[in-house]
């Protein structure tokens, strides 16, 4: 049994899948993608597994079998233009496949579509969160194309989830938060309920009847990154910082919310692991000044001194950690009235912002050359505590930037 721990964050939550689309310079073999298929379920248990659950410890993990959970959609011909991978049937594929919530009791975490594109192959990859985070699903695409182009065999991975054991010791909860936290779980307890993931199921499919998320794509050539990149190094500043500014005047916020990989950070960590090993934190910026650079300045220092410090860094996992499980389940669909409970909705609403959405976030999955993916862009989670998100990849030169807005 493999326990989920801070992933029980995102067991019971709507939207919380998100794709990698990707194309390579290799014409369709339906066959060939089958082995790929077999050959990346063999190297990683969570894509053979089912969620399944421990009534008695009141635990969910991941029933590993021995067969591929993977769900393989192929979907025929492409329409071939500048970029097959800008093609609006690929968003469309896409949000028909989120428009339920994915019952992970009777089906796997990951649907992968595939088109027949002319002389090349695009494949749309879309995962659950309980099987990996962006840079974890980015890997497996990597592999994928691997395979599927040059033959190159996929390495077993052994998956070990982040606990509470593995968080720095300097990373524990502020004394407030704490206490919040340790009041939150008291007052659960004494309610002395919580919800069983078929009422979470039956609720998150009414939600995501009305849920409406938009997507967009804008893409950056080579030549107009190039300059970009020049222009924020002349300025001291990251691309990232440049995003973030970008989206605080833009958007006129005062947060947004960055993921942060922590792959070199914890020795939990197994290269080449599913699972997530990342983090999220919030960066404010109260006044931005009307100049892009100048707000830029004020993100870098801002998310540099979040970086070296561990209380804010692992905030949001060591709250997963510390929250009793139940009560981590609970926490969404108390936020939108679903379900009474006190504690969950405290826990809900001034926690996580599960009450509305009113947030605003950026992941950045870096940039990447590769030999056999072509191209690929990121599609981003859409919390429910998310107003609009933003998805960054950079491959070989080219960067994509998909937004989801409701």
């Amino acid at each position: 049994m493999e326990y989920i721990f801070t992933e029980r964050a995102h067991l019971m939550c709507p939207n919380m899948c998100f794709g990698i689309v990707a194309s390579v310079n290799k014409s369709f073999d339906r066959n060939l993608l089958e082995k790929t298929v077999e050959k990346l379920s063999a190297a990683h248990p969570f894509l053979r597994a089912l969620i399944a659950c421990d009534e008695k410890a009141s635990a969910y993990f991941y029933d590993v079998t021995d067969e591929s959970k993977v769900e393989v959609i192929f979907a025929g011909k492409l329409g071939v233009g500048t970029s097959c991978v800008e093609s609006n049937e690929i968003i469309s594929k896409y949000k028909s496949l989120v428009a339920s919530d994915w019952n992970l009791f009777d089906g796997g975490l990951l649907k992968i579509v595939a088109w027949d594109a002319g002389d090349k192959s695009a494949f749309l990859l879309v995962f659950h969160h309980l099987l990996a985070d962006g840079r974890g699903a980015l890997g497996l695409a990597q592999e994928l194309a691997d395979f599927y182009v040059h033959g190159k065999e996929p390495k077993e991975a052994v998956e070990r989830l982040i606990t509470k054991n593995d968080l720095p010791e300097d990373s524990e909860l502020p004394f407030l938060s704490r206490s919040l936290v340790n009041s939150a779980n008291k007052k659960w307890r004494k309610e002395n309920h919580g919800i069983s993931y078929q009422d979470y199921h039956a609720f998150a499919d009414d939600f995501l009847k009305t849920d409406s998320v938009n997507h967009t794509l804008v893409s950056v050539n080579q030549d107009e990154l190039s300059a970009l990149h020049s222009r924020c190094k002349s300025q001291g500043v990251s691309i990232n910082d440049y995003l973030l500014a970008k989206m605080f005047l833009e958007d006129k916020t005062e947060r947004v919310i960055i993921a942060c990989d922590l792959r070199d950070k914890l020795a939990c960590y197994n290269p080449g692991a599913l699972g997530n090993y990342s983090t999220a934190f919030s960066v404010g910026l109260k006044k931005s000044c009307g100049d892009v650079f100048e707000s830029a300045k004020r993100v870098h220092s801002i998310v540099r001194k979040k970086l070296n410090s561990p209380r804010d860094l692992y905030l949001v996992l060591q709250c997963y950690a510390s929250l009793e499980g139940g009560l981590l389940d609970a926490s969404l669909i108390s936020s939108r009235g679903g379900f009474e409970s006190k504690a969950a909705k405290f826990i809900g609403t001034m926690f996580f912002n599960y009450g509305k959405a009113n947030g605003y976030s950026i992941t950045n999955l870096g940039k990447i050359e590769s030999e056999s993916l072509e191209d690929a862009y990121f599609i981003p989670p859409a919390s429910p505590a998310v107003r609009k998100t933003q998805g960054v990849l950079t491959v070989n030169g080219t960067m994509r930037i998909c937004t989801a807005e409701r």
